[in-house]
């Protein structure tokens, strides 16, 4: 699990002024709205005697802990101690982490990480949102699976053919050969695209919206956006296009939630959306099945232990960037984290922890990225 990045934590909508209590990284985070309906994120550990702010209220626009009543705001200072009284002179030390909010595409995105605005990555942009001719639908899922067997699944070509029979031939195409993956780099992701045969679409209607009654070569496209952001495009003909975009969450290493967003610009009646989602959930259920029996649960530490295949080429980019923003030192040392489970409260560390000394949780345990640097300067010189 990587910090200094966009992390989806709920829809906008599940959101309001009753406290949430939501895990990611490893980590509990409590968010909540205040009077104006600004979104907050906050560490979900009090700093007095370690209560659940989560299982307290939200008064005057301040997270109140259950146990002593101490109060953070949206900035994470604390505002209130009520055991010293009223107007009391509260230690700056008290506070608490922060991290910065965005609601964007029906989400709240939290930035989990200390990086500076100027340099944080971008959350993956969807240009068709709200766009005229195109409809959307929002679904979600929590699956007990590792978020990079997520990712690398969905910028997998040759799984199509044996794993989706919407999309392949149930591996009974005799002349099959997974087409030839180029890829195309971003600042923060990989992607591809590539032309192949595809059964006929299952549903009447949709076999005439397309006008496909036959096989067919459709093209697709798939890419990832830093480390847990997926999209996918899917041309079955010229005119008709679906577009699904993937936001992931780690909840820990072997558990993730997913945010899949897909658009259409085809039949873009909202009575067609149950169908639509019906349809996805089929497809999504079936990768679901297969990475849950992986083993290991979690990628390989490198590649030596899994058999590449060209087809494989942009897996393989994904997991070099992962290295890199290892070496970068973003990588959560997971391994210590276990080791300290009831003993150390950890926090995620946030921008402020750059520009104010002395905090009272200790910062979550990052992998020495050492080991990942030396591994890219050996790859960069074979």
């Amino acid at each position: 699990m990587f910090i200094n990045f966009w992390y989806p934590a709920e829809q906008s909508k599940n959101i309001g002024s009753e406290p949430v209590k939501r895990r990611m990284l490893g980590q509990d985070f409590v968010l909540w709205r205040d009077s104006k309906g600004q979104a907050h994120c906050l560490s979900n550990t009090c700093t007095h005697r370690g209560g659940s702010l989560s299982g307290g209220k939200v008064k005057d626009d301040c997270i109140q802990c259950p146990y002593h009543g101490w109060r953070f705001d949206g900035d994470g200072n604390c505002t209130a101690i009520p055991s010293l009284g009223p107007d009391p002179k509260i230690p700056a030390r008290t506070r608490i982490d922060t991290y910065p909010v965005v609601e964007r595409y029906g989400l709240v995105f939290c930035f989990l990480g200390d990086l500076p605005e100027e340099e944080r990555p971008p959350i993956m942009g969807i240009k068709e949102w709200e766009q005229e001719g195109w409809s959307h639908t929002i679904q979600h899922y929590e699956f007990n699976i590792n978020f990079q067997r997520s990712i690398e699944n969905g910028i997998d070509p040759a799984h199509n053919e044996f794993v989706h029979d919407t999309h392949g031939f149930k591996g009974d195409w005799d002349d099959y050969k997974t087409p030839e993956v180029i890829p195309e780099r971003t600042d923060w992701g990989t992607g591809f695209g590539f032309t192949i045969k595809a059964p006929p679409l299952a549903e009447k209607e949709m076999r005439k919206v397309s006008g496909r009654d036959d096989d067919a070569i459709i093209w697709a496209a798939t890419g990832h956006e830093g480390v847990s952001s997926l999209w996918t495009f899917i041309h079955p003909t010229d005119e008709v296009h679906i577009h699904q975009y993937m936001f992931e969450c780690p909840v820990d290493d072997e558990n993730v939630k997913v945010w899949l967003i897909n658009l259409r610009n085809f039949l873009t009646e909202p009575e067609h959306d149950e169908r639509m989602v019906g349809r996805n959930e089929y497809v999504v259920f079936q990768d679901r099945d297969v990475l849950l029996d992986l083993n290991p649960v979690e990628t390989p530490p490198t590649r030596n232990n899994e058999f590449f295949m060209p087809a494989d080429l942009c897996i393989g980019e994904y997991r070099d960037r992962l290295r890199e923003w290892e070496a970068r030192g973003w990588r959560i040392d997971s391994d210590e984290v276990n080791r300290n489970q009831m003993k150390v409260a950890y926090a995620i560390p946030s921008p402020e922890r750059r520009n104010i000394k002395g905090w009272v949780l200790d910062p979550v345990p990052l992998v020495d990225g050492s080991n990942a640097e030396l591994e890219l300067d050996k790859a960069a010189g074979e």
